[in-house]
């Protein structure tokens, strides 16, 4: 598939860093992407059961199950799940599986201490669609943190993304992301359901640069 342009959104993250062969260290949790201090594994509250929404390479799940968890990753892609499979199959508390978010948590009869994506399935997916799944996936108290990057101010909502693969292409497939400032996401979370919501961005060490919106909220205790 590497000559040929993706036709549906599976096969467009099919190509996602495919250069990507070598395992990555996960010698941190990272939500900002860069070596930048910015915070770690600690904002999910020390879990026992995680689920990462779109984990890529799989390197923040890979952290956490070293660490004593036991996580499930669910992704788009085909390819990037056999990748991560690849990998991390030497971490018995690690599971790799290939869905649309949606739709896994639509099937999982489980619930789960925490529910992370770092740039990943949050920033890709409708918040009216997702969040409420997430909210009956998620124990009483429990954690859910996303980041991606930091919106361009006024550019908020569903937008559509461009770069390979996608420029020109707009009758044949579209790609979007949601992403709000972090008053807008406070909103969007506690209308459906959360609390303790915490939205800030990380600025980036790079002058200029986008910095990261990082956001952390809770499901009411028992």
């Amino acid at each position: 598939m590497s000559g040929t342009a993706p036709t549906t959104a599976a096969e467009y993250w099919d190509k996602y860093r495919p250069r990507v062969q070598e395992r990555p260290a996960a010698a941190r949790f990272d939500w900002t992407g860069l070596d930048d201090g910015g915070p770690g594994a600690e904002l999910l509250r020390s879990p026992a059961t995680v689920l990462d929404l779109g984990p890529a390479e799989g390197e923040n799940a890979a952290y956490l199950a070293g660490h004593g968890c036991d996580v499930t990753a669910v992704d788009f892609s085909a390819v990037q799940v056999e990748r991560a499979r690849r990998f991390w199959s030497h971490l018995p508390d690690l599971t790799f599986v290939h869905d649309e978010v949606c739709s896994y948590l639509d099937g999982c009869p489980r619930e789960f201490d925490a529910i992370y994506s770092s740039w990943g399935a949050v920033w890709f997916t409708d918040p009216d669609e997702l969040f409420p799944r997430v909210v009956r996936r998620l124990a009483p108290a429990g954690t859910f943190a996303f980041s991606h990057r930091e919106p361009v101010t006024g550019r908020y909502g569903a937008q559509r993304m461009g770069g390979k693969w996608l420029e020109g292409r707009e009758s044949e497939l579209s790609v979007h992301r949601w992403q709000y400032s972090a008053e807008q996401w406070t909103g969007i979370l506690e209308r459906h359901g959360f609390t303790a919501v915490h939205a800030r961005v990380h600025p980036s060490p790079e002058p200029g640069a986008a910095g990261t919106l990082i956001v952390t909220a809770q499901t009411p205790p028992c």
